[in-house]
């Protein structure tokens, strides 16, 4: 399985805000364009806020995030392209396959927007 590679620095988790935003039941997608001119593998980024719960909340709905995306990321993912994952009240609670069903959802359409994006620009 290829690494996923995190973002970390919160510039670059402000910086994918800015790009292309899908939302779903359980969870909101936004992804952007590195700025590496140098092919790279997609970077992840996730974040909750203390709207959906306590500590144990926000601890539970970043591990349900992470374990969707280490089963559908690496087939799904561009490169040279950073994603934020954000939790929502309830992605603690769902199904975990309705989690899946969304990131895998979201993950199309930001990827087809991203590439219409890229068309332009050439």
């Amino acid at each position: 399985m290829p690494e996923i590679l995190k973002i970390k620095k919160r510039k670059d988790f402000l910086r994918v805000a800015k790009g292309i935003k899908v939302v779903t039941k359980t969870l909101i997608l936004q992804a952007a364009q590195s700025l590496c001119n140098e092919e790279i593998l997609p970077k992840i980024g996730y974040t909750t806020s203390k709207k959906i719960g306590k500590a144990t909340v926000r601890n539970r709905t970043r591990r349900r995030l992470r374990a969707a995306v280490q089963e559908i990321f690496p087939n799904k993912a561009l490169s040279n392209v950073e994603y934020v994952l954000v939790g929502r009240y309830n992605t603690a609670t769902c199904d975990f396959a309705l989690i899946k069903e969304n990131l895998n959802f979201a993950l199309k359409r930001a990827n087809k927007e991203l590439g219409i994006k890229n068309e332009e620009n050439k």
